[in-house]
């Protein structure tokens, strides 16, 4: 191991005191892989025990926790208590290897296909159309239906219900998806969202649907878990829509979710290293240190964004980010982990082998995505 590797294999301790082996996490990426009925199939099980022997923590897809929340072809659920079974198959595969086990929570809003939930009927906080298509599909994007005060109570309660599952699954940890476009960014969004009720107006009311579901999250794991439980949530800095989230948003949100007695948080970024677009005075400064400077060492942060090699992750880490997750770079080498670990940081693979879906444990529908998607990897 080189000596300058030795900061990302330690452990880390939340404050709750879950340890991590190390500092590396598998981010949260939508693989397309489960039944049509919302079960997980072997073929993900796999993908996922696959890259689970070297991080200390995954993260999976996102799964919905209401049937109109279905924002994905090929997604698993968590909106009722006959899929406990299927998540106990995604835990078990995933810890069985060693590695913390977290399952991503969330709502689709407006971004979800109508073929995907019940009667066709998309909803959102208000109903403001995206300016682009839904999440899985290059369809012109459809004007959802504002969701009642009421409805707005049930998908709180809709999270917390699909935690208590979390908990019964065995999986260590949730993470609040509040990034992304989806609805709990929606009620955020001054862009979609135009309510004039308590959860909608001014930076603090749009504040409240994220804050409650953080809220109840917690209040369930209080509730239901027997030993320490993760809490995680994670969020994108901007929109860049007008109106739109700018980072002077997001530091607010983030300084009242660092008041919230999380065990992380975690930005979504494409670039790790990527500067703020509007909202703040210095836009020729990184978004990280605008974030850590928020956080004050309140909470951890994970820094994730098309980190591939050792060298990297180790200019990443030099900005004081405590934990670091790698996304496309597991699927591209499942093994980036232990590489780093022997020393053999130069056989580390960054671009995809077309040749290799096999030997990489990629189901047919995340790999079909990959192989037709421009972009979706350097050399694809």
């Amino acid at each position: 191991m080189n000596k300058n590797d030795q900061h990302l294999l330690s452990p880390y301790t939340f404050t709750n005191g879950v340890e991590l082996k190390n500092r590396i996490v598998m981010a949260p990426m939508t693989n397309f892989s489960s039944n049509p009925d919302g079960t997980v199939t072997e073929a993900e099980v796999n993908y996922y025990a696959h890259r689970s022997k070297g991080v200390s923590m995954v993260i999976t897809a996102c799964t919905y926790v209401t049937p109109n929340g279905k924002g994905f072809h090929g997604e698993f659920g968590g909106d009722s208590d006959e899929m406990i079974p299927s998540l106990k198959q995604l835990a078990k595969g995933i810890k069985d290897q060693g590695a913390k086990a977290v399952l991503q929570m969330f709502h689709g809003g407006r971004m979800c296909p109508p073929e995907l939930v019940p009667n066709g009927e998309i909803v959102s906080a208000s109903d403001i159309p995206a300016e682009k298509g839904g999440a899985s599909t290059e369809e012109p994007a459809v004007k959802p239906r504002a969701l009642t005060e009421s409805e707005v109570e049930e998908i709180i309660h809709a999270f917390g219900a699909t935690t208590r599952r979390a908990i019964e699954a065995g999986f260590d940890g949730v993470e609040i998806h509040g990034a992304n476009g989806y609805l709990i960014q929606q009620f955020f969004s001054p862009h979609s969202n135009r309510r004039e009720d308590r959860f909608g107006g001014s930076l603090e009311k749009r504040m409240t649907f994220p804050l409650a579901v953080v809220d109840k999250v917690k209040n369930v794991v209080k509730e239901h878990a027997q030993s320490p439980f993760i809490v995680g949530y994670r969020f994108s800095p901007e929109e860049p829509e007008t109106p739109g989230i700018t980072m002077a948003d997001t530091l607010a949100l983030v300084d009242a979710l660092a008041d919230k007695d999380l065990d992380y948080l975690h930005v979504s970024l494409t670039e790790f290293f990527s500067t703020a677009r509007r909202g703040v005075d210095d836009v020729n400064k990184i978004r990280i240190e605008y974030l850590l400077e928020t956080i004050n060492n309140r909470v951890p942060l994970i820094g994730v964004g098309s980190i591939y090699s050792a060298d990297d992750a180790r200019k990443a880490f030099e900005t004081g980010v405590p934990l670091l997750a790698l996304g496309r770079e597991l699927i591209i080498d499942p093994d980036w982990v232990q590489k780093v670990a022997e020393g053999r940081e130069d056989e580390i693979v960054t671009q995809i082998d077309k040749s290799k879906q096999e030997q990489l444990v990629i189901p047919d529908p995340l790999w079909n995505a990959i192989i037709h998607t421009p972009g979706w990897f350097p050399g694809v």
